[in-house]
């Protein structure tokens, strides 16, 4: 079987992002069931794709709204509004549809459809339903966009509740359309199929890494805590911000964090002991650095990748409820609190602890053969499809 893996942005190098590490898994675990993957989609700027031969790549793109100049968020709000299209969609209205479609045509023959996440089915809604697909839904974007609306202010509570009335509106499309859904957490598959069978979903476990080393206890602590994420996500700003202001002033002075990532400039921690590392060269260094890794989620949907990969480095953690969703094994090195004032005891008492590296093979393995056997369900109900529309 060969599939066009549509998403917005192609796999290069090594991932980064948490979108970047689930997409490599995803499109290991199809190759490992035997499908031909050609992935199509844009590259950041100055990224080549980590498969050129199995890629084809439309120009580049640079997504992050944080980072974008003035001009060129009202560049895409205007084509957002004009389109009648939400704003994350709008950015990938770079080529034409034309364009495209050409594309395509140079690698048939294909079987269907992979149609990674909202923003590129949404740019292009029409392009994609000639043939049998599979959707992937990473988060439940519409309610994430509604979150971010009760959190903002202004002008941008304004803009976010409109891209959450038009994400509903687009998964219910992709859903209903689709031969199969993929979610990354079960509470997603549970209210995304409200619009579709739910025998056509599964949920996909995920893993950050191929394979996993046995825990090697000889590591070097150089702080109390560690964070790395991209703290321009909306989602993940809100964790950062209840971590911020809601947890480190119940942390003593000299309790050290340190934060990693892409990190808006807005972002000024009160807290002495917190600094802003920026980006780092290795991330997983960064993290095994930390005697505890705090788990801050507040908001979104979906899986933390972040969550995963702690747990797969067997690294000591204190998680909130919403960290975990979509895991089903916790790890007896994780502690879960969603009080600001018990987490931040359970980071003092934890990181005094100094406690050991847990052995996080298992874990991953587990999450691996699930992963496989999701996929392969996911594909035998797509061939289904392709059989009966060859049939009629």
């Amino acid at each position: 079987m060969h599939l066009l893996f549509v998403t917005s942005i192609v796999p290069h190098g090594a991932p980064a992002t948490g979108y970047e590490i689930a997409n490599a898994a995803i499109i290991s675990a199809l190759r490992r069931a035997g499908v031909r993957v050609t992935v199509m989609g844009y590259s950041w700027p100055g990224k080549a794709p980590a498969d050129p031969q199995g890629t084809i790549l439309l120009g580049e793109v640079d997504v992050e709204t944080a980072g974008a100049s003035t001009f060129q968020r009202i560049q895409w709000l205007g084509r957002a509004v004009a389109g009648g299209r939400t704003f994350s969609s709008a950015k990938m209205r770079v080529v034409s549809e034309a364009r495209i479609r050409e594309a395509m045509r140079s690698v048939e023959p294909f079987d269907g459809y992979v149609l990674n996440s909202v923003q590129m089915a949404g740019a292009f809604p029409s392009l994609f339903a000639d043939k049998p697909s599979i959707y992937i839904a990473h988060n439940v974007e519409h309610l994430s966009a509604r979150e971010n609306a009760a959190a903002a202010h202004g002008l941008q509570k304004v803009l976010f509740a409109r891209e959450a009335r038009l994400l509903h509106g687009m998964e219910h499309m992709l859903c209903k359309r689709a031969a199969f859904v993929f979610t990354l957490a079960e509470d997603d598959a549970v209210i995304l199929s409200a619009v579709r069978d739910r025998s056509r979903f599964a949920v996909l476990p995920l893993v950050t890494r191929e394979t996993v080393e046995p825990p090697a206890q000889d590591r070097i602590v150089e702080c109390d805590a560690a964070l790395i994420g991209t703290w321009s996500w909306a989602p993940n700003r809100i964790g950062l911000d209840w971590f911020l202001n809601e947890v480190t002033p119940k942390l003593p002075d000299t309790f050290t964090t340190r934060i990693a990532g892409n990190i808006p400039a807005d972002v000024r921690p009160a807290h002495p002991g917190v600094t802003l590392v920026g980006r780092v060269a290795d991330a997983t260094a960064f993290v095994r650095s930390a005697a505890v890794i705090p788990l801050i989620s507040r908001a979104g949907t979906g899986v933390q990748l972040k969550t995963i990969e702690t747990f797969e480095l067997g690294l000591p953690s204190v998680a909130t409820t919403r960290s975990l969703r979509a895991i089903a094994h916790l790890p007896e090195n994780c502690t879960v609190c969603d009080d600001a004032a018990d987490f931040a005891a359970a980071l003092v008492r934890i990181a005094a602890e100094r406690q050991p590296v847990a052995d996080g093979r298992a874990f991953h393995a587990a999450q691996r053969a699930a992963l496989d056997a999701a996929v392969r369900s996911g594909l035998a109900r797509l061939e289904i499809t392709r059989q009966r529309e060859k049939a009629a």
